[in-house]
């Protein structure tokens, strides 16, 4: 039995002990493994180990107590839930025996999760499903799920599309106060009455899209001019309509932009506006906002005018028919021809232009996809973007910048398009990149727009036998959404914004709402940059969430090939190339997937430099030939295609071989 002196001595360990120990909040940090991190507020990053991991969830705010541990170190032990983000999510239903169990699509959780009996809502193993949290771990370690949806399973036609929408949250119904709102306003609005607009009815207009479009927002007519031509630009005008602020004004904000699936869409706006209250269709009057913009005989974008016009399209026309037209192998739309002669000329005269002063993207080939009635990929089919693709890309790119130029002017906050080209924290190794490949160009400075347009010209026409053009990529930034002005490097424009797609685009719905305030005399309205900081982050979600469709179909597209022709190899291009290995690109249908060296026997070293990986036998490099296999795609990875190389792809000659032997010795 202990005395009172020893009592004392182990009370004054304990409470020591406890002095010793540090109390705080933090987030907790999950990892591929078990164990995971608590995330304090002041940065510092505590271990968790896999039992205490148990008891929460992956971005849980948590109180912990931080503990000393072997080795100096220390260790969080989870005291306290405060709070618990993860409410919903995607998964898929897996089973052990009797117990039914959800494998949760989320990064950083592993873990299954136990579906009781009463929530499993007729769910089969195998199933894709939304769920909700039924009981988190905090007590016990032991949560549970339940299931919301069903969604379907691996033979359930388009699961890649609808499994996706779900996951990344993409609105697909719309509530009851956005379709009172819908009533409200095409009941109430009649913007075709209003005197503000001008009558351009007379005007010849036709609109040129895909033959199934419904959603039209363009359409144009060109006539020739003293020095020149007219062109004119109507985009259709869903401001008209949609009241601000509203319930569905709101929503349409939240969805940020139609999203397009292979087989599905996910509109932006409900298809009582878009397909038909807005759009401009064939032989109805429509409220649109029309651009007239003087091109001159060489090419240059002159003087333009905003207007808030009433329009009537003469025809909807398709890009296969048009093209047909164009290159003098039908002559079905000679009604049309002489805005169509007028049209085409234009085009001419402003690609010409922006080829010889500015920049235009390179056309690449390009790939159809054919489904099937299961909505799963039946063949690909390549195709070259049509003469009628290009002329419409020219006249939106036209009315594009001009509207960029009139915000610009009249002093409104953007919202506009800005692309810095050269990453501002790699001048340095961008210079001296250009150093070692283009020393002609070597003294510009490539953060000036005609530095870049220079650099990127030399580049794209160099005689070089590595691919300047396509190396200097990883230098480059991204283009960004801003409120101020600025250049747009990748086109060499000195501004630029869009807003030829308020149909489908939020951005360039709100483009709208700026010219409409300037004409009506209200002065440009305010742009919130966070606005824009959401808007972006909605198009980066709805773009991963068509990505990993894609990869989705095409892995599964893959399959069925190697399953159907066992050993089957295909012929590819490395599309890009890093430290671990690179993305193939095949060259019969267009698809992509890794090739991953890591695990090679033998050691690969990388040279950004000339975009390569080397080793004793072998070398690939950016925009190399080469010959895979497909060794399937990994759910948990986003669904990316996975390859092995083919026996003897990528050799090095043999005289390469043997000099690079005498210099190791």
């Amino acid at each position: 039995m202990l005395n009172q002196d020893s009592l004392a001595q182990l009370k004054g360990l304990k409470t020591q002990m406890e002095a010793d120990k540090e109390r705080a909040e933090a987030v907790v940090k999950g990892t591929q493994a078990r164990y995971g991190f608590a995330v304090l507020d002041d940065g510092r990053e505590i271990f968790i180990p896999p039992d205490e991991m148990l008891k929460a969830f992956p971005e849980d705010r948590v109180q912990v107590c931080i503990r000393p541990a072997r080795d100096n170190k220390t260790v969080a032990d989870i005291e306290k839930l405060l709070d618990s983000p993860l409410s919903e999510f995607t998964g898929r239903c897996v089973r052990k025996g009797k117990a039914f169990f959800v494998q949760p699509d989320l990064p950083q959780l592993k873990r299954w999760l136990f579906i009781p009996p009463h929530a499993r809502n007729g769910v089969k193993e195998g199933d894709y499903v939304r769920c909700a949290i039924l009981r988190h771990p905090i007590r016990d370690g032991k949560p549970q799920a339940k299931i919301l949806t069903v969604l379907g399973n691996d033979d359930t036609p388009g699961i890649e599309n609808l499994y996706c929408m779900t996951k990344y949250g993409l609105a697909t119904d719309w509530g009851q106060s956005a379709k009172k709102d819908l009533e409200s306003c095409l009941a109430a609005e009649s913007p075709l009455a209003s005197e503000q607009r001008r009558d351009l009815t007379a005007l010849e207009f036709i609109s040129i899209d895909a033959a199934k479009t419904q959603d039209i927002d363009d359409a144009l007519y060109a006539e020739v001019s003293n020095d020149g031509w007219t062109l004119y630009v109507a985009i259709a005008d869903p401001t008209a309509y949609i009241v601000p602020d509203s319930q569905l004004h709101r929503d349409v904000a939240a969805r940020g932009t139609s999203v397009y699936f292979h087989g599905d869409i996910v509109p932006m706006l409900p298809e009582a506006l878009s397909q038909d209250t807005c759009a401009l269709s064939e032989g109805v009057d429509r409220p649109a906002l029309v651009c007239r913009i003087a091109v001159s005989d060489s090419g240059e974008v002159g003087e333009a005018e905003f207007m808030v016009a009433t329009i009537r399209s003469r025809a909807k026309l398709s890009y296969y028919a048009v093209d047909r037209y164009l290159n003098g192998q039908a002559d079905e739309l000679m009604s049309h021809a002489s805005p169509l002669e007028a049209l085409y000329q234009v085009y001419r005269a402003l690609r010409a232009r922006r080829e010889t002063l500015e920049l235009v993207m390179e056309d690449r080939q390009e790939f159809r996809w054919v489904l099937g009635d299961d909505k799963q990929i039946d063949h690909i089919e390549p195709y070259e973007k049509l003469l009628s693709q290009k002329l419409v890309e020219e006249c939106m790119v036209a009315t594009n910048r001009c509207a960029a130029h009139f915000l610009a002017e009249c002093g409104a906050p953007g919202p506009f398009v800005r692309h810095a080209g050269f990453r501002s924290d790699r001048l340095d190794e961008t210079r001296k990149f250009l150093a070692m490949h283009a020393p002609e160009v070597a003294d510009l400075d490539p953060a000036t727009k005609s530095g870049y347009r220079t650099i990127m010209r030399a580049l794209g026409a160099s005689g070089s036998e590595l691919p300047l053009r396509g190396m200097v990529n990883r230098l480059l930034t991204r283009a960004e959404l801003g409120t101020e002005p600025g250049l747009h490097m990748g086109m060499a424009l000195d501004v630029y914004t869009n807003c030829t797609s308020p149909l489908r685009k939020y951005m360039d719905f709100l483009v709208h709402l700026q010219i409409k305030a300037i004409l009506g005399g209200e002065g440009p309205a305010s742009t919130d940059p966070e606005e824009l900081a959401r808007l972006r982050e909605k198009l980066l979600n709805a773009r991963s969430a068509t990505a990993e469709a894609e990869r989705w179909l095409a892995s599964r597209y893959l399959q069925r090939l190697v399953d159907a022709e066992p050993g089957r190899t295909f012929r590819a291009t490395v599309a890009h190339i890093n430290s671990s290995g690179f993305t193939v690109r095949l060259e019969d249908n267009g698809l992509e997937g890794f090739v991953d060296l890591r695990k090679d026997p033998e050691k690969f070293s990388y040279d950004k430099w000339t975009a390569s990986l080397t080793s004793t036998t072998r070398r690939f490099q950016l925009e190399q030939s080469v010959e895979v296999c497909f060794s399937g795609a990994d759910p948990e990875g986003g669904f990316v295609s996975l390859f092995s190389l083919a026996e003897g792809c990528g050799l090095k000659p043999p005289k390469e071989k043997k000099e690079q032997e005498q210099g190791a010795d």
